[in-house]
């Protein structure tokens, strides 16, 4: 499917940082995965974990938004002038904390995170060519620290998402003590 302009460079945005989160992630042993640098940070294996499940989430959030604007007569098309979504509110300062919903496991097997992740991308695929079939824009739902965003802004905090834990995950694997294999 071809999508819109916008919604085609957000599909690259998330497919070019999720590309390099599987890159750092790929390869790592067990021991990898699940080494933290400290008690309260989480490991690479973790992050993965958080990732998918936030990933998860926004498809469902945009299944659901969709199909009440649908029931309700209020979907409407992807109108062909919009060039750009909004940006993403300022999150504020100080460090956020993922909600319980997200909160990842520990000790999961690398490899079957990993798999995980790349088959949440395949079906956020459909997700997304959902967006590009809608007005994004009245589909709103509240994030618990920006506050209503709109579905297209959901799948821009989903590339954001995915960057913020990138730098984490380069940051575990250059922390003091990460294993050698």
């Amino acid at each position: 499917m071809a999508l819109p302009r916008p919604v085609a460079r957000l599909w690259d945005e998330l497919e070019a940082v999720r590309a390099q989160v599987l890159q750092e992630a790929e390869g790592l042993s067990q021991t990898q995965a699940d080494w933290k640098p400290g008690e309260k940070d989480w490991s690479v294996g973790e992050i993965i974990d958080h990732l998918t499940i936030a990933e998860v989430a926004t498809g469902k959030l945009t299944s659901k938004l969709t199909k009440e604007a649908g029931a309700a007569g209020t979907l409407g098309s992807f109108p062909p002038d919009l060039a750009a979504f909004a940006p993403l509110p300022p999150a504020g300062p100080g460090p956020m904390e993922a909600p319980p919903v997200v909160w990842p496991s520990h000790g999961k097997s690398i490899a079957d995170l990993i798999a995980t992740m790349r088959a949440t991308r395949e079906r956020s695929r459909q997700s997304v060519e959902k967006l590009a079939t809608v007005d994004p824009r009245p589909l709103t739902f509240k994030h618990f620290r920006f506050g209503d965003l709109d579905l297209a802004q959901w799948w821009t905090l989903q590339a954001s998402h995915d960057g913020i834990h990138l730098a984490q995950i380069r940051d575990v694997k250059a922390s003091a003590g990460f294993p050698k294999s």
